[in-house]
């Protein structure tokens, strides 16, 4: 007979979900990493269905059964407005998993993976790019993050998209010179933007592969191309903008308080990118402390689950302590 878990902590991308079910004294007893959670592209239940087949992996690893779990800690990909927070909890409710389930954004999880207790603000870029922030007294920051129609600019997708516009620009005369017109289309061993465009217009390059482009552009950066260095300078414009935003909504700036960045972009340490981060934060927050996590997010939604229960301090460092 397993021993029951206080806390299931699930971490759900769009490309895949992490579960690990965490016992009453903060030891992880098992683990189970399955498919991409997205309710928009499969509907909400077919979305469901994906972390029920990955909780059921865990949960059959650990001898446990469906309902004996206390709390359900889930961060979800795709959960950008409080709207849709409260509709997939109600989703993960009536699949009766555990006695009480709280339902977050992913970014969430990224931030408590970076910060000894849940107080901070996290800024991630991977595909997009997105902020939060929170205190213990249960006041958060956040963003709609859901793309340009909501302010946004940035993320691997993006600044690919504008790296290849400024290419293709210059290749046909109507942008200002940059390298770019050879890097990029040199990548997928194309002599050309307008080869590299047909490519991918006509689909013999996958949609999906475009974000291949991003570290060509920080590549070109750094041997000191003005137009990617201008685009790297932007992305840490938005970085800074978006922290010290969450910062000033939550009374944090002049604190010393973690600034913890994630995300393939950020966790991939430019220099450029990092130095100017540094820089424009120090005059907006001088008080601020950046981070970069390294610890999978499925350890913040732990420790958010462990947060909820009230869990003494050893639980929650013995969680970490299995995840470092």
């Amino acid at each position: 007979m397993g021993v029951n878990a206080s806390v299931v902590a699930i971490d759900a991308g769009n490309s895949k979900t992490d579960v690990a079910l965490i016992g009453e004294d903060g030891t992880v007893l098992s683990t189970a990493r399955g498919g991409g959670f997205q309710p928009s592209a499969v509907g909400v239940e077919a979305a469901v269905d994906v972390l029920a087949s990955v909780l059921g992996q865990a949960l059959e690893t650990a001898g446990e059964r469906v309902g004996s779990i206390g709390h359900v800690s889930a961060c979800l990909a795709n959960a950008d407005l409080p709207v849709e927070e409260e509709e997939l909890t109600q989703a993960l409710v009536e699949r009766a998993w555990g006695a009480t389930v709280e339902v977050r954004n992913d970014t969430f999880a990224v931030l408590r993976a970076g910060v000894d207790e849940p107080r901070g603000v996290a800024v991630v870029c991977g595909a997009g790019i997105n902020c939060v922030g929170m205190v213990p007294d249960g006041r958060t920051a956040r963003f709609p993050a859901i793309g340009r129609i909501s302010g946004d600019w940035g993320g691997g997708s993006g600044l690919a998209e504008e790296a290849m516009w400024f290419a293709s620009r210059a290749e046909d005369g109507r942008g200002e010179p940059t390298e770019l017109v050879r890097t990029l289309p040199g990548h997928f061993g194309f002599g050309s933007m307008y080869e590299l465009i047909e490519a991918l217009h006509r689909g013999r390059i996958a949609y999906e592969r475009r974000h291949e482009l991003t570290p060509v552009l920080f590549t070109t950066s750094a041997a000191g191309d003005p137009v990617a260095r201008a685009l790297v300078d932007r992305l840490a414009d938005e970085v800074v903008a978006l922290a010290s935003v969450a910062l000033g909504r939550l009374e944090l700036l002049d604190e010393k308080v973690p600034v913890v960045l994630g995300g393939s972009v950020l966790a991939a340490r430019h220099t450029r990118l990092d130095d100017r981060i540094a820089g424009l934060l120090a005059d907006r927050a001088p008080k601020a402390v950046v981070r970069v996590v390294s610890q999978p997010p499925v350890l913040g939604a732990g420790l958010l689950g462990l947060d909820r229960i009230g869990a003494a301090p050893e639980v929650h460092s013995r969680l970490r302590t299995h995840y470092n």
